[in-house]
């Protein structure tokens, strides 16, 4: 099996790893040279290349698997609606003829508020931020393409795991938190995330699928009130129980707060047969934060 991986962050390398380990060839995508020799000494092989500039993309390889799991450098002077729709299309545009399917990274940032309610795969988009709207467009590229026909799409909740804990320094200096206490959050474990990567590939290959693109939530299904989360992270690592003040009505916490929606995972449960290493967000802190 042959995979390319674009967008080899935090998600991206460990898929890219577990892709490796099951014995396939590895090629990955990035912007730096430096980071190309570290991918190289790492067994991967690297291209060094821009999504946002076409024709550095022309030697990509064909393979069975792309991975798009590009960020948004927030601290980019390109509006994130310029880079997620626009790069993905580049990319597409690039592969080569006889390449398998696309695994694109979304997010469940595309739908919109629903007062507390379960959110699905039917649920209709309704982004209300920019990153969301960003996602969407993505997804639009996607399904446009013939290539879409055989790619899967994954929604996932926020991604947590170890160095990616929000709020962690200032809960254990007992500053106040500038978070709303109140609302879902929904989440999934990294690990967990790129388990799922691999179980989309193996599912659209195994039943040779041709209607995509296909849309999976990927969350771990159990989703916990922000303030009890919090609170949690402080009682693993022995702080003060965590005090709470009220975003700027504008920020991005507390726009993503008023989203208040419950995320189900019952689709790529049953259909990809997953079984999560963290299931619940006790275990998964517990497991990253223990010692």
């Amino acid at each position: 099996m042959k995979a390319l991986v674009v967008g080899c962050g935090y998600l991206g390398q460990r898929v890219a790893r577990l892709w490796q380990t099951a014995g396939a060839e590895v090629h990955v995508v990035t912007r730096s040279k430096e980071r190309a020799r570290e991918f190289a000494a790492q067994g991967f092989l690297p291209l060094v290349a821009e999504i946002m500039a076409s024709d550095s993309l022309v030697n990509l390889p064909q393979v069975d698997s792309v991975l798009f799991a590009v960020g948004y450098d927030r601290n980019s002077s390109v509006p994130i609606g310029e880079v997620y729709a626009p790069g993905l299309a580049n990319v597409l545009d690039s592969l080569p003829a006889g390449t398998g399917r696309v695994i694109y990274i979304s997010s469940t940032g595309v739908y919109g508020p629903a007062e507390g309610e379960w959110v699905d795969e039917l649920t209709p988009p309704n982004p209300q931020r920019a990153g969301g709207h960003a996602s969407l467009a993505a997804e639009q590229v996607l399904a446009a393409q013939q290539i879409g026909a055989s790619s899967v799409i994954l929604r996932l909740a926020g991604i947590y795991g170890s160095g990616r804990i929000p709020y962690l320094d200032k809960l254990r200096a007992g500053e106040p938190l500038a978070v709303p206490s109140e609302g879902w959050l929904n989440l999934i474990h990294v690990d967990d995330a790129a388990e799922v990567v691999l179980a989309a590939c193996r599912w659209a290959e195994s039943c040779k699928l041709n209607s995509g693109p296909e849309v999976f939530c990927v969350s771990d299904g159990s989703p916990v009130v922000r303030g009890d989360y919090y609170r949690e992270v402080a009682r693993l690592i022995g702080s003060a129980e965590p005090r709470f003040v009220s975003p700027s009505t504008d920020s991005p916490a507390a726009l993503r707060a008023r989203s208040d929606k419950r995320i189900s995972n019952r689709k790529m449960m049953e259909i990809l047969s997953i079984k999560l290493q963290h299931s619940k967000y006790r275990e998964g802190l517990a497991a990253i934060l223990a010692g």
